[in-house]
């Protein structure tokens, strides 16, 4: 086989992996009312990110993190993503990294235990898809954490929840 031709292999390949894992995205109209979405749950020991309806998953997303993954973020600046319960709080269409929902970080908790350690909590805090220079394909999942903190998910992934999450969407992230 030529190289051009194992080239070409490899691509196709990439390319069947990555939409053989792309989310089925179904209307609100077609999910009975007992599972219309009502919270975002990440679990950043997984790199998952969850869209759920009570006890059900209805979507599942790949994740990368801050480059400082394990713990929640405790100061601006400390590559970590935060730990808790937020809310989606706003959006950025013109976002470096495709589009971005804003996080509501830092919360209540957040901001007392950086007060009382004596350093700023931060802020700035995204659910983002990828640099505007990668492309649009979705990875099957991420080898490798890359955000200054946020939540980073596939083009694709952050179109369907840029059009199907309102702000104040509760969003829990957990260890």
């Amino acid at each position: 086989m030529t190289e051009r031709a194992r080239a070409v292999t490899r691509r196709t390949a990439l390319l069947t992996s990555s939409l053989a894992f792309t989310p089925i995205v179904r209307s609100r109209a077609d999910e009975p009312p007992a599972l219309r979405q009502d919270r975002l749950l990440v679990k950043k020991s997984q790199r998952l990110m969850f869209l759920m309806a009570g006890d059900q998953i209805l979507r599942t997303y790949p994740i990368a993190l801050g480059d400082a993954p394990l713990g929640p973020k405790r100061a601006e600046g400390d590559q970590r993503t935060p730990e808790g319960s937020y809310a989606i709080d706003g959006r950025n269409p013109n976002s470096r990294y495709h589009l971005s929902l804003h996080i509501s970080y830092p919360n209540p908790s957040d901001v007392r235990a950086a007060s009382a350690a004596g350093v700023s909590p931060g802020g700035d805090i995204f659910i983002h898809g990828l640099p505007e220079d990668f492309g649009g394909t979705d990875p099957f999942m991420f080898t490798a954490d890359w955000t200054d903190g946020c939540i980073g998910v596939g083009n694709r992934a952050i179109e369907e929840l840029w059009a199907r999450i309102p702000d104040g969407f509760p969003l829990l992230i957990r260890a």
